[in-house]
């Protein structure tokens, strides 16, 4: 009976170290897959704040486009889809001509009711703009609205009226400061593959 307790109490002590191990080891293998986890959201995440920080960057320069070369263009009453196509980067709808006129010099409440005024560059862009992609890469579309406008009192002409000073040294003409056009533009950048990769900005611009 002695030996035999003894042998019982072995088989149990290997019983006990099978299930430990075992469970050691699905520790184990548990700890793995949680880090391997863990690495592919990372790069996931990686990924999708690049497409991001893409789309971004093209909605960024879909503001500069509209501020620095098509408002002043426009704003003396030039019509938009009369700007050309910017080699083949810029399409502006001969339909939004008069609606786009109206943003730029009316306040919002005067606009037709067919302008779309909604708080959203897309659908019914004011302006649509393709920036080629680096290839292989797909080309991105940036989407571009004046959806509020505050009028002011700034000169259209093309000449600066701010001298010197309050009286210009030379003409002794007065330059008063202007109190400008205040508008809020919506814009949105997408890949034209994927509209989900895509950023939106609201922008206060003064002209």
């Amino acid at each position: 009976m002695g030996q035999g307790a003894r042998d019982m109490g072995h088989k149990n002590e290997k019983g006990i170290a099978l299930v430990t191990a075992l469970l050691l080891t699905l520790i184990g293998l548990a700890i793995i897959l949680a880090a391997v986890y863990f690495v592919i959201q990372g790069t996931k995440m990686s990924g999708f704040q690049k497409k991001y920080a893409t789309a971004l960057e093209a909605s960024h320069g879909g503001v500069e486009i509209v501020t620095n070369e098509i408002i002043p263009k426009t704003i003396g009453g030039t019509a938009l889809s009369s700007l050309g196509n910017y080699s083949n980067m810029l399409y502006a709808n001969p339909a939004n001509d008069s609606c786009f006129t109206a943003k730029l010099t009316t306040a919002t409440n005067l606009w037709n009711p067919s302008c779309s005024s909604t708080l959203n560059a897309y659908p019914n862009p004011d302006i649509t703009l393709t920036l080629n992609g680096v290839p292989p890469q797909p080309n991105l579309t940036v989407y571009v609205k004046i959806v509020d406008t505050v009028p002011g009192n700034t000169d259209t002409s093309g000449i600066s009226l701010l001298g010197g000073g309050v009286v210009d040294a030379q003409s002794g003409i007065i330059t008063p400061q202007h109190f400008p056009y205040m508008y809020r533009v919506e814009v949105q950048g997408q890949r034209q593959t994927n509209p989900d990769e895509k950023a939106n900005l609201s922008v206060v611009y003064a002209y």
